[in-house]
């Protein structure tokens, strides 16, 4: 609560200080990197992008800095994953601060996981933020982009047309790359210290194993519960992503002769980290044989 006093002090400030609008013509705010992704690519640089949790912070609990809160202000548009619980503690928020920016939350057009991952501030996502990583929800997050993109801009839709019909065709590419790796390895499980990946589990037949007990470090039971199931399912890799501490992986690694393999899915780069997932997954999934 002390750290986040000083943070409600300045949206307060800059929510009473005159009345005058900033244009802020120019700027969309969203709160995850990859997001970023999807804009860059249908509208070019016809945009600046506000990120409100950067690379290597995690989503669930971030707080975000006055000048992200500035940049949030001269906004015509925000950008939410719908389900993170950030968003739970700060969305609210943030439309108060800009009342005129266009809102969208992709999350309201994803079939959603259902979520019990509790957090260190005791609350509970509605649903699984995660979906982004799956190429079959980025189509809906592409398109859902696209139509926002129309609306800011319309003068510019026949641009943002063409660069969307060649996103489209980049994702449907790495959607079928998807089914052809994992078609072999339908109902097989892959292990994950926080879990990040269950909408690509979900579209593509496969079984998400957490090491998190409940939003936290496993304790020994649960620990000795996961080395078992390695050692059973013959895995020989552990993922985890790089806005976690690898020790309980690592611990886990070590028991059952396995690696640890680095993931980034909050990379802006989504293309290319869901591609490195998706070739990570198979990859274990052929050692494990």
């Amino acid at each position: 609560m002390k750290k986040i006093l000083p943070i409600i002090a300045v949206l307060l400030l800059i929510s009473c200080k005159n009345n005058q609008k900033e244009t802020g013509a120019g700027i969309i705010t969203v709160s995850i990197a990859p997001f970023k992704y999807f804009i860059e690519q249908i509208a070019g640089d016809d945009f600046k992008v506000n990120v409100m949790v950067p690379p290597g912070s995690d989503p669930h609990i971030y707080e975000p800095y006055p000048e992200q809160i500035s940049s949030l202000r001269k906004s015509v548009a925000y950008i939410s994953n719908g389900f993170l619980g950030f968003e739970m503690t700060w969305l609210d928020r943030f439309y108060e601060i800009n009342k005129s920016m266009k809102k969208l939350s992709v999350g309201s057009m994803i079939d959603p996981i259902e979520s019990e991952y509790h957090h260190e501030r005791d609350h509970v996502e509605g649903a699984d933020p995660h979906y982004w990583v799956s190429p079959r929800c980025a189509l809906i997050i592409a398109s859902s982009v696209y139509n926002l993109l129309c609306e800011l801009d319309s003068s510019r839709s026949k641009v943002y047309s063409a660069n969307y019909d060649s996103l489209t065709i980049r994702i449907r590419e790495i959607e079928k790359m998807a089914d052809t790796l994992f078609s072999p390895y339908r109902g097989k499980i892959f292990m994950i210290y926080h879990p990040n990946l269950a909408y690509l589990a979900r579209d593509y037949g496969l079984t998400e194993i957490p090491v998190e007990y409940d939003g936290k470090e496993p304790p020994p039971s649960r620990l000795k519960e996961l080395i078992d199931l390695a050692e059973n399912q013959k895995l020989k890799t552990i993922f985890i992503q790089k806005e976690y501490d690898s020790k309980n992986a690592n611990a886990i690694a070590r028991e059952i002769g396995a690696k640890v393999r680095l993931i980034n899915p909050l990379s802006e780069d989504w293309y290319g980290s869901t591609m490195e997932i998706i070739n990570a997954l198979h990859e274990s999934f052929s050692e494990s044989k």
